[in-house]
């Protein structure tokens, strides 16, 4: 069955690099804390550039924010002269908070996410038993991408693909030659994403990973995690379609998908849930903005009790 906006993906990466598009310049962040890999990416014409899945240090033994992280990509792009027009966050992160309102105020640039944040909104508003002051609409977004839509860096093509299986809501973003997976994939030695959080699907996240696969061959894949795999000693975050294809320990060409869920399922059975889960999805789900101070003037996080 024909997937257009998987065509139209597979033409910009082709224009990017048959040389009749541009090639986005690709600068990455590693947050060893959380094993989150943070991105610019910029269209070298103009100097326009988004910033995807930025992280806000957060100390959970002294309930501590702070701002180193943020403060490396701010000083890159000061260095480098350029214009932030998108913060792009892939999904409603479990395992860091996001630093998005924080560089937002730095450097300008609107905040996008999938629609189907308003989903993630709702499942775990009602786990935090959030009140009326949030409205579970996606409000504390700029913009909530569609799948299929498109959107300008600079000069350089960009699309939102809906790939939903690790959450409901997560997006992969096509910024010229390049892919930006989020959670989808990992590096092929150490497979994929889990798929056991609420509204989570490894029948989804199979179809997800195949339509990504489907991309061309030489497509660089940009990945938001490493943890590096048994037997190797440095962190890794980039690879290509074609790599993904033919050596992903999980899901390389030949997993039938039931075969993949049986495998995925059984193993996030075995696994703990993230130690970030309950402070990164209660600020993530407001765009990374952080509860409102108390009467005593101090900012709160709830951990609720025999829910997860």
């Amino acid at each position: 069955m024909s997937d257009p906006h998987l065509d139209q993906a597979a033409a910009m990466i082709g224009n990017a690099r048959g040389g009749t598009g541009h090639t986005p310049v690709v600068k990455s962040f590693f947050d060893e804390p959380t094993n989150t890999v943070s991105y610019v990416v910029h269209d070298p014409a103009t100097g326009e550039a988004a910033i995807v899945d930025s992280v806000l240090d957060f100390d959970p033994a002294a309930g501590r924010t702070s701002f180193a992280s943020a403060d490396a990509i701010i000083a890159y792009v000061q260095d480098e002269a350029l214009t932030v027009t998108w913060l792009l966050e892939t999904h409603a992160h479990a395992d860091h908070l996001s630093a998005a309102p924080y560089l937002k105020e730095k450097l300008g640039g609107a905040l996008a996410i999938g629609r189907e944040i308003i989903h993630v909104q709702n499942v775990f508003g009602k786990i935090f038993n959030e009140g009326t002051d949030f409205a579970r609409d996606g409000s504390e977004f700029d913009r909530l991408f569609e799948d299929g839509d498109t959107f300008q860096i600079g000069e350089l093509q960009a699309m939102a693909l809906h790939v939903p299986g690790h959450t409901p809501a997560d997006l992969a973003y096509v910024i010229g030659d390049a892919v930006f997976t989020g959670d989808t994939l990992f590096m092929p030695d150490y497979g994929t994403a889990r798929a056991d959080f609420p509204g989570g699907d490894s029948r989804q996240l199979f179809r997800s990973i195949r339509r990504l696969m489907a991309l061309p061959e030489q497509t660089r894949l940009f990945l938001c995690h490493d943890y590096k795999a048994v037997g190797r000693d440095s962190y890794a975050w980039e690879t290509t379609v074609g790599a993904q294809r033919t050596g992903n320990v999980h899901v390389h060409e030949g997993v039938s998908e039931d075969d993949f869920v049986a495998m995925r399922d059984a193993r996030d059975a075995t696994l703990a849930m993230p130690k970030l889960i309950l402070p990164s999805i209660q600020v993530n789900i407001r765009g990374g903005h952080l509860p409102e101070p108390e009467s005593n003037g101090t900012r709160y996080l709830k951990i609720p009790l025999d829910v997860l």
